[in-house]
């Protein structure tokens, strides 16, 4: 697997795309904080950038599996770096609007991006090296999160916020390069084209045949939970402790903690039953958020982001391969930018949510009402995969 050219661009690409991502994640952040001086109008501007990736999701999930998806990861890229102009009009002006318009191009091009991508990893590796890629792909993505949030944290100290999306756009100028070196056989999918052009609506009925793709998918609702609220419940940590360091760390420890459940993924599935593994996870990753109770004891806050972290960088690489087996390949643009669109809406519903609890309730109280929610849902859907007797499997 690591004398494939494929394997190390896609690597890089995810490791540089993932740099300028969250340079402008940080950048946003420090944006909103000094002209948005509500929670829930810095959700509501979040969203709305969702919400755009949502409405082309069903485009976007034909164009990949009609096209080729060397092609539409191009230009994907294109859309990265035209977002990041209007980022700079938005800090001329001081404008929001100019920064909302960044966020929908920005969430368009994810909505073609991710779903391409997710679809390229079966065609370069075999199966075997499925799980290793995935878990490494999601690994030089949460490195480039850990220096890409240090290094802007660090930036904004001493620099203007323009540079951040300057790096910004250097960056999908390369993500750009990179790409343009990868090798693909795509004749297979293109004779599939030829021969029919899927509907989107043909997604649901594939899912409903398939019930191991179907449990999994609802199990994936769990880490959304956490994850969509990720941002603005670091903002309100750093708030309660009066400091900017904290936030750094948390990002710092919940991607240590997923890359070394990536890393030692391999040796937990041989060891573990898929099924059993993703319960098990789904149920830690609900008690974290019942943790956020203790969220003012700095070390409650730091465990909660620690152990997250650990479980979804298990929990994700082991549905994406799931996904990537059971799917039929001829659905897997439609698919991934299904998968996408539920998590989308998922995360707009959270985000709205959590930036309405954190105004009403506080912290707290948000993670009382996101812990019992995912605790619940968890129990509900195992009880509900004994009594249907769906076995969890990657093959």
């Amino acid at each position: 697997m690591w004398r494939n050219r494929n394997v190390w661009i896609i690597l890089l690409g995810e490791f540089v795309v993932g740099l300028g991502l969250w340079a402008g994640i940080i950048g946003n952040l420090a944006f909103m904080q000094e002209v948005v001086p509500s929670d829930f109008h810095k959700s509501l501007i979040i969203a709305i950038g969702i919400l755009a990736g949502l409405v082309v999701g069903p485009l976007a999930g034909r164009i990949i599996d009609q096209s080729k998806k060397k092609t539409v990861v191009q230009l994907a890229s294109v859309g990265r770096i035209i977002s990041v102009l209007f980022m700079f009009m938005a800090l001329y002006t001081n404008s929001v609007i100019w920064m909302i318009l960044f966020l929908i191009t920005l969430q368009i091009a994810a909505a073609f991006y991710m779903p391409a991508l997710q679809s390229i990893i079966p065609m370069i590796v075999k199966d075997k090296d499925l799980i290793t890629l995935n878990a490494w792909q999601m690994n030089a993505r949460t490195i480039s999160r850990i220096i890409g949030t240090a290094a802007a944290g660090f930036m904004l100290s001493f620099f203007e916020l323009k540079w951040l999306y300057i790096i910004s756009f250097i960056v999908y100028m390369m993500m750009f390069v990179i790409t343009s070196f990868l090798q693909l056989d795509e004749t297979a999918n293109q004779s599939i084209t030829n021969k029919k052009k899927g509907s989107f609506k043909e997604v649901l009925p594939m899912v409903k045949e398939h019930p191991v793709v179907l449990m999994t998918l609802v199990l994936m609702l769990i880490p959304t939970l956490f994850l969509g609220s990720f941002n603005l419940v670091i903002m309100k940590i750093s708030e309660i402790h009066h400091s900017t360091t904290i936030s750094g760390l948390l990002y710092t420890v919940e991607g240590i903690g997923f890359m070394l459940g990536a890393a030692g993924l391999k040796f937990i599935t041989e060891r573990v039953k898929i099924g059993t593994l993703l319960f098990t996870l789904a149920f830690i990753i609900g008690s974290m958020e019942l943790m956020l109770l203790l969220s003012d004891i700095k070390f409650f806050a730091l465990m909660a982001f620690g152990v997250f972290g650990f479980s979804v960088g298990c929990f994700f690489p082991t549905t994406m391969v799931i996904f990537q087996k059971q799917v039929p390949k001829d659905f897997h643009g439609r698919f991934f930018s299904f998968r996408n669109m539920i998590d989308s809406v998922i995360f707009q519903v959270v985000l709205l949510s959590t930036g309405m609890m954190l105004d009403l309730i506080g912290l707290s109280g948000m993670g009382l009402v996101f812990g019992i929610i995912s605790l619940s849902l968890t129990i509900t859907f195992l009880l509900y995969s004994k009594k249907k007797n769906v076995v969890m499997h990657a093959h």
